[in-house]
Protein backbone atom coordinates (compact mmCIF):
# COMPACT_ATOMS: atom_id res chain seq x y z
CA UNK A 1 0.00 0.00 0.00
CA UNK A 2 1.04 3.38 -1.14
CA UNK A 3 1.34 6.04 1.89
CA UNK A 4 0.81 9.71 0.11
CA UNK A 5 2.13 12.72 2.00
CA UNK A 6 1.22 15.93 0.90
CA UNK A 7 4.30 18.94 0.64
CA UNK A 8 4.77 22.35 -0.53
CA UNK A 9 7.48 24.14 -2.52
CA UNK A 10 7.44 28.23 -3.00
CA UNK A 11 9.44 29.73 -5.64
CA UNK A 12 10.20 33.86 -5.69
CA UNK A 13 10.41 34.84 -8.81
CA UNK A 14 11.17 38.14 -10.59
CA UNK A 15 12.11 38.54 -14.40
CA UNK A 16 15.68 37.10 -14.56
CA UNK A 17 16.17 35.54 -10.93
CA UNK A 18 14.46 32.81 -8.61
CA UNK A 19 14.93 32.31 -5.29
CA UNK A 20 16.47 29.42 -4.03
CA UNK A 21 17.42 27.78 -0.80
CA UNK A 22 20.26 26.00 0.82
CA UNK A 23 19.04 23.29 3.21
CA UNK A 24 20.84 23.06 5.95
CA UNK A 25 19.46 20.02 7.96
CA UNK A 26 17.08 17.26 7.09
CA UNK A 27 15.80 15.56 4.12
CA UNK A 28 17.70 17.40 1.45
CA UNK A 29 20.28 18.80 3.06
CA UNK A 30 23.17 20.45 0.96
CA UNK A 31 20.73 20.84 -1.69
CA UNK A 32 19.55 24.01 -3.51
CA UNK A 33 15.22 24.00 -4.04
CA UNK A 34 12.39 26.14 -3.10
CA UNK A 35 11.21 26.68 0.09
CA UNK A 36 8.20 24.07 1.78
CA UNK A 37 7.38 21.46 3.82
CA UNK A 38 5.05 19.14 4.77
CA UNK A 39 1.06 19.97 5.07
CA UNK A 40 0.31 19.71 8.37
CA UNK A 41 -3.07 17.89 10.17
CA UNK A 42 -5.97 20.81 9.61
CA UNK A 43 -4.34 23.32 7.09
CA UNK A 44 -4.80 24.03 3.64
CA UNK A 45 -2.11 23.11 0.94
CA UNK A 46 -1.81 26.96 0.82
CA UNK A 47 -1.82 27.83 4.27
CA UNK A 48 1.18 25.63 4.39
CA UNK A 49 2.86 26.71 1.60
CA UNK A 50 2.83 30.23 3.17
CA UNK A 51 3.58 29.26 7.03
CA UNK A 52 6.90 27.01 5.16
CA UNK A 53 8.02 30.11 3.42
CA UNK A 54 7.99 32.36 6.32
CA UNK A 55 9.64 29.71 8.89
CA UNK A 56 12.27 28.82 6.37
CA UNK A 57 13.57 32.84 5.07
CA UNK A 58 10.91 34.64 7.31
CA UNK A 59 9.62 35.86 3.63
CA UNK A 60 5.47 37.04 3.94
CA UNK A 61 3.42 36.10 0.93
CA UNK A 62 -0.59 36.28 0.76
CA UNK A 63 -2.25 33.28 -0.12
CA UNK A 64 -4.06 35.04 -3.18
CA UNK A 65 -0.45 35.99 -4.63
CA UNK A 66 0.67 32.16 -5.00
CA UNK A 67 -0.25 30.59 -7.38
CA UNK A 68 -0.09 27.08 -8.16
CA UNK A 69 2.30 26.30 -11.39
CA UNK A 70 2.81 22.81 -10.63
CA UNK A 71 2.11 19.04 -8.98
CA UNK A 72 4.89 16.69 -8.95
CA UNK A 73 4.86 13.12 -7.58
CA UNK A 74 7.69 11.12 -5.92
CA UNK A 75 8.73 7.73 -5.60
CA UNK A 76 11.44 6.07 -4.06
CA UNK A 77 12.86 2.08 -5.05
CA UNK A 78 12.06 0.52 -2.08
CA UNK A 79 9.72 2.54 -0.28
CA UNK A 80 6.01 2.87 -0.27
CA UNK A 81 5.31 6.30 0.44
CA UNK A 82 4.86 8.83 -2.12
CA UNK A 83 5.61 12.37 -2.34
CA UNK A 84 2.65 14.84 -3.55
CA UNK A 85 4.81 18.20 -4.14
CA UNK A 86 2.46 21.09 -5.12
CA UNK A 87 4.60 24.07 -6.50
CA UNK A 88 3.79 27.22 -6.16
CA UNK A 89 5.71 30.63 -7.61
CA UNK A 90 4.65 33.84 -6.86
CA UNK A 91 6.56 38.01 -7.51
CA UNK A 92 4.96 39.34 -4.94
CA UNK A 93 6.29 39.08 -1.69
CA UNK A 94 7.37 41.11 1.61
CA UNK A 95 10.59 41.39 3.80
CA UNK A 96 13.90 40.28 2.84
CA UNK A 97 15.08 37.00 2.07
CA UNK A 98 16.66 35.45 5.35
CA UNK A 99 19.06 32.94 6.50
CA UNK A 100 17.17 30.41 8.95
CA UNK A 101 17.80 27.34 10.80
CA UNK A 102 16.97 25.10 8.09
CA UNK A 103 17.77 27.38 4.84
CA UNK A 104 20.36 29.86 3.91
CA UNK A 105 18.11 31.87 0.91
CA UNK A 106 20.15 33.27 -2.23
CA UNK A 107 19.08 34.55 -5.73
CA UNK A 108 20.14 32.90 -8.60
CA UNK A 109 19.99 33.89 -12.20
CA UNK A 110 17.50 31.54 -14.09
CA UNK A 111 20.13 30.71 -16.69
CA UNK A 112 23.02 30.10 -14.16
CA UNK A 113 21.30 27.94 -11.55
CA UNK A 114 23.88 25.27 -9.77
CA UNK A 115 21.59 22.20 -11.10
CA UNK A 116 24.58 19.77 -9.99
CA UNK A 117 23.77 20.82 -6.48
CA UNK A 118 19.94 20.56 -6.97
CA UNK A 119 17.70 17.30 -7.09
CA UNK A 120 18.00 15.75 -10.66
CA UNK A 121 14.70 16.46 -11.30
CA UNK A 122 14.88 20.12 -10.84
CA UNK A 123 16.67 20.70 -14.46
CA UNK A 124 13.83 18.30 -16.28
CA UNK A 125 10.74 20.90 -14.71
CA UNK A 126 12.01 24.08 -13.84
CA UNK A 127 12.08 25.19 -17.28
CA UNK A 128 8.37 24.49 -17.56
CA UNK A 129 7.93 27.39 -14.42
CA UNK A 130 10.46 29.34 -16.02
CA UNK A 131 8.37 29.71 -19.65
CA UNK A 132 4.74 29.88 -17.29
CA UNK A 133 3.92 26.53 -18.09
CA UNK A 134 1.53 24.63 -15.73
CA UNK A 135 3.08 20.85 -15.17
CA UNK A 136 2.36 17.18 -14.03
CA UNK A 137 5.61 14.91 -13.29
CA UNK A 138 6.14 11.77 -11.97
CA UNK A 139 9.63 10.88 -10.99
CA UNK A 140 10.63 7.33 -9.64
CA UNK A 141 14.28 7.41 -7.78
CA UNK A 142 16.44 4.61 -6.97
CA UNK A 143 18.29 6.17 -3.55
CA UNK A 144 18.28 9.66 -4.19
CA UNK A 145 20.80 10.02 -6.82
CA UNK A 146 19.37 8.57 -9.60
CA UNK A 147 16.07 8.87 -11.72
CA UNK A 148 14.74 5.68 -12.65
CA UNK A 149 11.73 6.99 -14.91
CA UNK A 150 9.71 9.67 -15.42
CA UNK A 151 7.00 11.43 -17.07
CA UNK A 152 6.25 14.79 -17.49
CA UNK A 153 3.32 16.82 -19.46
CA UNK A 154 2.23 20.63 -19.91
CA UNK A 155 -1.01 21.24 -18.06
CA UNK A 156 -3.77 23.91 -19.52
CA UNK A 157 -5.00 24.53 -16.03
CA UNK A 158 -4.38 23.24 -12.44
CA UNK A 159 -8.49 23.16 -11.84
CA UNK A 160 -8.99 20.49 -14.47
CA UNK A 161 -5.98 18.46 -13.65
CA UNK A 162 -7.15 18.22 -10.44
CA UNK A 163 -10.63 17.66 -10.94
CA UNK A 164 -9.88 15.02 -13.42
CA UNK A 165 -7.05 13.08 -11.11
CA UNK A 166 -7.88 10.47 -8.72
CA UNK A 167 -5.73 11.55 -5.45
Amino acid sequence: MILRKLYTLVFLQNDSQVLLGLKKRGFGKDKWNGFGGKVEPNETIVDAAVRELHEECCVTVKSQDLKNIGHLEFTFEGESTLMDVRVFSTTVFKGTPTETEEMLPKWFNKNDLPYKDMWLDDKIWLPYMFNNKLFYAKFHYQGYDKILNYHIEELESMDSFYANKKL
